[in-house]
């Protein structure tokens, strides 16, 4: 069955992080969204892990449901109508922090683990080398790469680990600031125990393509979410049965044709994440990779030198031209090559239809008028026709203002304004007329 999955989130737990992150919320905005398999994510801190066994009943080998009494109590908002239930599986993401080859590493790590028992496992094992697990939801850890990798496979054979947002130029294995040249080169022998890469907000599957040595891993996208109404912003969708051993077949397996398969990733706009360009935010500048190229990759306001973006980054190690809007092509297929699919949120949509915040009464409404009407987020931007899309008239915006903006997002009809810097760039159907 087709299953939409996040797998990379957050708990109050981790460091910037919404009080909201309640396991309820995240039940609530997974069934909002219409995701169907959400990582619990912050599996390592043992409070939060503690209310996972509290709260949750296992419902499948490895996956696990809210329990019925714990639903919607306390959570955010209370739809009409939303979709059924989601699975949860435990989740984390770990942070190492060490020097290899003359040069500090920082690389982040979204850990998946088979069950709480293997989580509590595994927990034990990161304190008997001194990992300060109760400070943050996301340890920080002063081991190689690899010996996490290790550490997690001696745990449980079946865990798994997936390099997290891969091009970030500060955190991740193939950073700018301080990553490597290759998956291989981070997490040596043991690298064939990678079975995914995780694109992150600024790279979207065309940018990883054009790298060789990633042919060899499944491309998977999450949100890594900090708030529950963040989830889904990016997320992966599978063929899968509902199990953990599915899951991992999936992640694992490069043929389509395989009952548990990548079917494909639901992204972010690349431009509109915060390192997708070159930039220095404190002068406001903002270049591509060939203007940054020009000026020496310093900024022409101060002189000081530009935090290159995950586009420049990309074009330095790939091995094939890069066209960050290349469509998917039933042409393309074969390998770790899968349709995506890059949307601008309802909200969002609906906020930039009616002229007006997030966060208005006027746009929640709307928001909460086409849930309840549309079945799901990911429903009305994906799957409902024209007609459909049409007859979702809500308060202050007709059904054919809505399918016209869905229709134009599908097809990629969109402004963007890229981000740098730590600075979201910005991403719509009108931006730039006002």
């Amino acid at each position: 069955m087709k299953v939409i999955a996040d797998l990379h989130i957050h708990s109050p737990y981790s460091r910037a992080t919404s009080s909201r992150l309640t396991l309820p919320n995240l039940d609530l905005w997974a069934r909002i969204k219409g995701i169907g398999l959400v990582g619990t994510g912050d599996c390592t801190h043992p409070l939060w892990l503690k209310g996972l066994k509290c709260q949750m009943d296992e419902v499948g080998e490895g996956f696990y449901a809210l329990k019925k009494e714990f639903r919607d109590v306390g959570s955010d908002m209370m739809f009409a109508s939303v979709s059924e239930t989601p699975r949860f599986v435990l989740t984390g993401e770990i942070a190492t922090i060490y020097k290899k080859n003359g040069k500090t590493r920082k690389v982040h790590h979204l850990v998946i683990l088979p069950d709480i028992s293997a989580a509590m496992a595994f927990n034990a094992r990161l304190e008997s080398i001194g990992g300060n697990i109760l400070s943050d939801g996301r340890p920080i850890l002063g081991i190689d790469s690899r010996d996490l990798l290790a550490m997690l496979l001696e745990t449980d054979v079946r865990a798994l680990l997936i390099p997290a947002h891969i091009w970030t130029p500060w955190f991740s294995v193939l950073g700018e600031k301080s990553g490597f040249g290759s998956i291989a080169e981070c997490y040596g022998d043991l690298a064939t125990y990678i079975p995914a890469i995780e694109t992150g907000l600024s790279s979207n599957p065309p940018m990883n393509w054009a790298i060789k040595s990633l042919d060899r891993f499944s491309i998977v996208s999450n949100s890594d979410a900090h708030s529950p109404d963040r989830l889904g912003r990016e997320a992966t969708i599978f063929e899968m049965e509902n199990s953990f051993s599915s899951l991992r077949q999936a992640l694992f397996s490069h043929s389509q044709s395989s009952p548990h398969a990548i079917a494909g990733t639901i992204e972010f706009f690349p431009q509109e994440g915060k390192y997708h360009y070159d930039g220095h935010r404190k002068c406001g500048v903002c270049l591509g990779p060939e203007a940054a190229r020009d000026v020496n990759f310093l900024c022409p306001v101060c002189g000081k030198p530009l935090t290159r973006g995950v586009m420049s980054r990309v074009l330095e190690l790939a091995d094939r031209p890069v066209n960050e809007m290349e469509p998917f092509s039933s042409d393309c297929k074969g390998g770790n090559k899968r349709p995506y699919y890059s949307f601008i949120p309802l909200r969002e949509l609906c906020a930039e239809l009616l002229g007006l915040g997030t966060a208005s009464k006027k746009v929640l409404a709307a928001y909460r008028g086409l849930i309840e009407k549309g079945g799901s987020e990911f429903s009305i931007l994906m799957d409902l026709g024209r007609g459909d899309l049409e007859r979702l008239e809500v308060p202050g915006l007709s059904g054919e203002c809505i399918a016209e903006a869905v229709m134009k997002m599908r097809a990629g009809e969109v402004l963007v304004k890229p981000g740098y810097d730590g600075e979201y760039g910005r991403v719509g159907l009108l931006y730039g007329r006002s």
